[in-house]
């Protein structure tokens, strides 16, 4: 149990390296605001912080620095977030200002703020585009032998998929496919289109397009093209800029990590509620074993969508990311759950 003055002193100390990424000594936590006892006292409480296992001795100084034990304690107990800035409101607002109407172009526009307010790596999980559903279908000839189809979804959320044509087909075989498409197909989610195509519209295509064979095969193939990755990363070179990162080994193995789309659901737990941080070894991955990871969730309506994460030092700034991420996703969910109802 740790006792008033240790906890005040540990606060202090983790605030003071946070900020000045340089040991801290007994000294300078002396003439720290509501800190009244002696250079010798501190020693004394540093030792024996030390000693409980929630600060380091550096090789390089007398001065401590926060081990992971440390940090978890503050995190748990002694965090106190601030408030966001005005400024930070102003420039995070602007994403929602512009009218964007694209889900993905919101999210990705998130991750870019985030990363120039923090300095850190942010990495934003969008919402599973395969459950978003089919609102409206269009098929643009480009050439003589080729169009391409355009799948609007409820989120705004757009799929291109170019695919070969008869070079001869009659324009009005075009638009009775279209129309058939946007009768028997709005409403299915994008998990099911390709399934669902057939069943739904094989048999009206038979009975009105002549060369409906070849249209409706190559069609279905363009379906079956690999969407979009919903995985938006914002600063991924920030990492580089942090003093706590000097190992060009263990830089290239977390950087390779990050560049994985496999590796995000162990940055990014998929279905984890509320906000969490992860602490050092805490992270499952080993590369990651020097950083932490505070993420956050977000939801369209009462269905939860998405996670945002920020990727940093363990000397990271808690109390600032999480007043960040808190604010973020409160206003993404907003501003999404508005696009999706069309508001």
């Amino acid at each position: 149990m740790l006792t008033e003055r240790q906890l005040l002193i540990l606060k202090v100390t983790v605030d003071d390296y946070i900020q000045s990424a340089q040991p801290v000594g007994s000294n300078q936590l002396a003439k720290k605001p509501g800190i009244t006892s002696s250079s010798a006292t501190i020693r004394n409480e540093l030792a024996e912080l030390e000693g409980q296992g929630y600060l380091e001795k550096t090789h390089t100084s007398s001065g401590r620095i926060p081990s992971q034990k440390g940090y978890r304690y503050y995190v748990d107990h002694l965090l106190t977030p601030n408030p966001v800035p005005q400024q930070d409101i102003v420039q995070l607002r602007s994403v929602f200002e512009e009218k964007v109407t694209e889900t993905e172009e919101i999210i990705k526009r998130s991750a870019g703020i985030l990363s120039e307010l923090t300095n850190y790596t942010s990495i934003l999980l969008g919402p599973d585009i395969r459950k978003h559903v089919v609102k409206k279908l269009s098929i643009v000839p480009l050439s003589p032998g080729m169009a391409v189809a355009i799948i609007v979804t409820d989120s705004g959320h757009v799929e291109n998929r170019v695919f070969s044509i008869p070079p001869d087909l009659d324009p009005s075989d075009i638009e009775k496919m279209v129309n058939i498409l946007n009768e028997r197909l709005i409403g299915v989610s994008l998990h099911d289109l390709h399934n669902r195509l057939e069943q739904e519209t094989l048999a009206l295509l038979r009975q009105h397009i002549e060369r409906y064979g070849e249209l409706f095969r190559t069609f279905k193939q363009a379906l079956l093209l690999p969407r979009a990755d919903n995985v938006y990363y914002g600063g991924k070179l920030n990492i580089l800029k942090q003093p706590d990162f000097h190992d060009i080994q263990k830089i290239r193995e977390l950087m390779d990590v990050m560049e994985e789309g496999k590796h995000i659901p162990e940055i990014l737990p998929i279905g984890a509620q509320g906000l969490q941080i992860r602490i050092g070894s805490e992270n499952a991955l080993a590369a990651m074993e020097d950083c932490s990871v505070i993420t956050v969730s977000y939801d369209i309506g009462d269905e939860q969508m998405g996670s945002i994460a920020i990727v940093g030092p363990k000397r990271m700034d808690y109390r600032r990311i999480v007043s960040l991420l808190d604010y973020v996703s409160g206003d993404l969910s907003k501003e999404l759950t508005r696009l999706f109802q069309g508001k």
